[in-house]
C-alpha cells in the first residue's frame, strides 16, 4: 500500500476514507494515498468517528483514546492523528 502516513512527534497521522454502514467492518485497500475502512456505523451524531477510533486502535495495536480525527470529522475524508506508534509500525500493522 502506497498511504499518506508521516510520523509527528506523538506518532502519526494517516489520510483515512471512511464507508460507513458498510456490510461489515474491515480495511478496503487504499485509495488515493488514503486507507480505505469500511464501518457499520451509521454516518450520524459521530458515531462513524467512534467506530473509526475503535477499528483503527484495534488494528494499530493502541487504545481507540490514542486515535483522534484532527480534519474531515463531518466528512469521509478524514486526518487522522495515533499517538503510541510509528508510520513504519503502523504501515507493518495496517499491511497484516
Amino acid at each position: 500500500m502506497a498511504l499518506d502516513v508521516r510520523d509527528t512527534p506523538e506518532g502519526v497521522t494517516l489520510r483515512v476514507r471512511v464507508q460507513p454502514r458498510a456490510s461489515r467492518e474491515g480495511i478496503g485497500g487504499e485509495r488515493e494515498g488514503a486507507l480505505v475502512v469500511r464501518l457499520t456505523a451509521p454516518p450520524v451524531e459521530g458515531r462513524a468517528n467512534e467506530a473509526l477510533a475503535r477499528f483503527l486502535g484495534r488494528a494499530l495495536g493502541v487504545p481507540p483514546s490514542a486515535v483522534r480525527v484532527v480534519q474531515g470529522a463531518a466528512g469521509r475524508d478524514k486526518r487522522v492523528a495515533v499517538a503510541g506508534v510509528s508510520a513504519a509500525a503502523a504501515l507493518e500493522r495496517l499491511a497484516s
